[in-house]
This record gives structure tokens, C-alpha cells and sequence, in this order.
């Protein structure tokens, strides 16, 4: 959540701020709920002084009075206290002042643009046909098994799936990035937490019927809260996690050729990036991530390119994020395969992490960052990678995570 202080000292700013993201807010109605508050507050800090003075002087009738008069003040002040909180927990975060107003996606901009796009000497076919040519995506006995929307990854997909998170594991946990991997499956207070139910964000959610879970849509969203009411020594910072789990999104609202094949499913493989650093250094990271992501996609050798998003494609907890999008041949335009966000400290505040700053305690700033998400992935390595017959050459750098160091997958006879 936004700092109350800083909401006092600029009110018109945090107006503006839910604005640019197409959000309505009203901050007047919570600077009056916190003037209530506090003044309800220092009223019941009198009250209380005045029943110690009347505790020492004996008297019990003005005692009994006063504690009656403390109680229903109290009362009014949870409700009070409960009521801000709510509201403070629906203003978003705040885009970074160099974030371009925008209303939607269409107004994201391209900041850069890598790799030449393949020109191919025959139709290429897309990823749907190469996985089946090839045995390796099999969506029929999924939709089966578990409805539409699921795929089965076999033979080399399974193969390619384990040499991409083998890669990325192997590449970050050289940088200093910490193995884990997550649970799938968090309370529906921690997700709120996050920032990630507010404006419609839980609709795209899988919520138990405990009532009281939800299945993640990515591995940041158990990691991240794993030093809930924590502190870190500032010599532990930066923190960085490198994550692999399964992930689960309803992915409402998509349709036509987005719903073909694994480009939108209800359940697909991540390996996520997660940063805690000081105040100060989260451009830094941010900048670190994003460079981090490009690497990957360059060692692939997809052609891809960079876009920063606007206010108005910016998550209800992020203050800026880019996207890396991968040429995707069959539909001849460029696709999102990762992305890179910094939520400043906003989300720390929400989750009470800190770090120790000489004697000061302040609160950390959260980044986050796609290394690989395995499907669409696999979607630019196949559509990238095939020959006329079909069959598909693996990129160099992940041939030693595979048995053999297999350099090419076959049409099966």
C-alpha cells in the first residue's frame, strides 16, 4: 500500500496515479476517514491519561465512567481502523515518473528490437502442427483428461520443457539467485497481500473451494511473501530467488487464435526471478532483470523485442514493467514470452518487510521477472526452428541439458 503520510503530503498525486491506470479512487474520502482516526485516536490517548490520574486518586466512580467512555471510543476506532485499511488497500501503486500515460496496451511503447526475422523458403507450420508432427505436444488426450485449454508435453517436449529450466537454473543460480521451488497453492489473505485481487484480478484466478485459497499464476506470489513480517540485514540485500513452479490462470477474455494450441492455457510451467533490494536500487535491478531476460532470448537466438508498458497496462501493485515479446512466425507478429516488474515498496508494506538500515528500519523494494515461460517458449523454439519437413533444430545452448546432446527432433514415422 501507498505510504498514509505520503497520501496526506499529496493527495492531487495519488488521485492522479489511480487515474493514469483506469481506476477510480477516492482520496478525499480517505484523508477524512484518517482525520476521524487520528483524532479519535489522540481523544482516546486523553481518556486514557485521564483514567490513570483518577486510578492514583482513588476515585471510581470518574474510573467506571471513563472506562465505559474508553470502551465505545475504541470500538469506533476499530471500525474506523478497519475502514482505512480497506481503503488504503484499494488505492494501486503509483507509475514511475519515466512510465508514459497511456489508457491501454495500444499505447505501449517499443524500445527495442533484436535479431533478424527468419524469411522462410516454404510455409511454415505452426506450433500445433509441429507438435504433432513431432509427438510432442499432445492436446486432444488432455482436453480428455482435464477439459480445453491443458496440453500433455512428451518425448523431446518434456526434454526441451527440463533443458529450459535446467538452463536458467544453471545461468542464475551463477548470478547469485537462490534455487527454490514454491508452493503452488497460497490464502487468499496472502494474495490480497500482494496486491493481486484488487480491480478484478482475482477473476482471473483459480480459487479453492475452501474458500480460503487460491492456486498461483506465478511463482513470485508464494515467494515474495515468504519473508512476510521479515527483516533483513542490509548486508543480506540484494535477495534474489529463481523460481520454478506451475502456474494457473483462468485467462479470461482471450480468444481466436490465442486459444489454439499452448499459447493460453489454464496451467503451464515458470521460472521466476524475484528480487528484494534497498530503497534507491530498485532502477538498478529493474534494469539487471530485464537485462537478464534479453540474454536469455539472445542465447536462444529469437528474435525479439522490448516494449514498455503504459499506465494504463500496468498492474494494480507496479509502478513499471517491460515485456519481451518473440517473433512468432505462423502469425507474424511479435508475442510476450517474459516480463519484468518492480513494485517499489509497495508491496512490502503490505507484507511488513523491512531491512535494518543502521538503526533505522525501512521497507524493502519487490522486483519480479520471467526467465522462461516453458510453453510460449516453446512455441518461438519450434516456429523459429523448423525445416520444410518438419522437423525442428534445438538451439546450441540447450543441447548439453538433453540426453545425447540431441541436435534435431524428427517427424515421427
Amino acid at each position: 500500500m501507498l505510504d498514509i503520510k505520503f497520501i496526506r503530503e499529496n493527495p492531487e498525486q495519488v488521485q492522479k496515479g489511480a487515474k493514469d491506470k483506469n481506476i477510480d479512487v477516492d482520496v478525499t474520502k480517505i484523508l477524512e476517514v484518517d482525520s476521524e482516526y487520528r483524532a479519535l485516536s489522540t481523544k482516546l490517548q486523553e481518556l486514557f491519561a485521564a483514567r490513570n490520574a483518577a486510578a492514583k486518586e482513588r476515585d471510581i466512580e470518574k474510573g467506571k465512567s471513563l472506562k465505559s467512555d474508553i470502551d465505545q471510543k475504541e470500538s469506533v476506532l476499530n471500525d474506523l481502523k478497519q475502514a482505512l485499511d480497506e481503503l488504503l488497500l484499494n488505492l494501486p501503486n503509483i507509475a514511475k515518473e519515466d512510465v508514459k500515460v497511456g489508457k491501454n496496451d495500444t499505447e505501449n511503447d517499443v524500445i527495442k528490437t533484436v535479431g533478424e526475422v527468419k524469411k522462410f523458403n516454404f510455409t511454415p507450420k505452426d506450433h500445433v502442427e509441429l507438435g504433432q508432427l513431432l509427438d510432442i505436444i499432445d492436446i486432444e488426450r488432455a482436453t480428455k483428461v482435464s477439459g480445453s485449454r491443458f496440453a500433455y508435453l512428451k518425448n523431446e517436449g518434456a526434454l526441451l520443457e527440463l533443458a529450459l529450466v535446467q538452463f536458467a537454473m544453471e545461468t542464475l543460480s551463477s548470478e547469485g539467485f537462490t534455487p527454490i521451488v514454491p508452493p503452488t497453492i497460497i490464502t487468499k489473505e496472502t494474495m490480497k497481500k500482494l496486491g493481486y485481487m484488487e480491480n478484478g484480478g482475482d477473476e482471473d484466478m483459480f480459487q479453492l473451494k475452501d474458500n480460503y485459497s487460491v492456486l498461483v499464476g506465478t511463482a513470485e506470489q508464494s515467494i515474495v511473501p515468504m519473508h512476510l513480517d521479515e527483516v533483513f540485514p542490509a548486508k543480506d540485500l540484494p535477495k534474489r530467488y529463481v523460481g520454478f513452479s506451475s502456474s494457473f490462470r483462468r485467462e479470461a477474455g482471450s480468444y481466436g487464435k490465442d486459444t489454439r494450441g499452448i499459447l493460453r492455457v489454464h496451467q503451464f510451467d515458470k521460472v521466476e526471478m524475484v528480487s528484494f533490494v534497498s530503497e534507491n536500487q530498485d532502477d538498478n535491478e529493474h534494469d539487471y532483470l530485464l537485462s537478464l531476460e534479453e540474454k536469455f532470448f539472445q542465447a536462444l537466438e529469437i528474435p525479439y523485442q522490448v516494449i514498455k508498458m503504459c499506465t494504463g497496462d500496468l498492474g494494480f501493485p507496479v509502478a513499471r514493467k517491460y515485456d519481451i515479446e518473440a517473433y512468432i512466425p505462423t502469425q507474424e507478429k511479435y508475442r510476450e514470452v517474459t516480463s519484468t516488474s518492480t513494485t517499489t515498496d509497495f508491496q512490502a508494506r503490505r507484507l511488513n518487510i523491512k531491512y535494518q538500515d543502521g538503526d533505522e528500519k525501512k521497507f524493502v523494494h519487490v522486483l519480479n521477472g520471467t526467465a522462461f515461460a516453458i510453453g510460449r517458449t516453446l512455441i518461438a523454439i519450434l516456429e523459429n526452428y523448423q525445416e520444410e519437413d518438419g522437423s525442428v533444430i534445438i538451439p546450441e545452448v540447450l543441447r548439453k541439458y538433453i540426453p545425447g546432446n540431441l541436435e534435431k527432433i524428427t517427424p515421427k514415422k
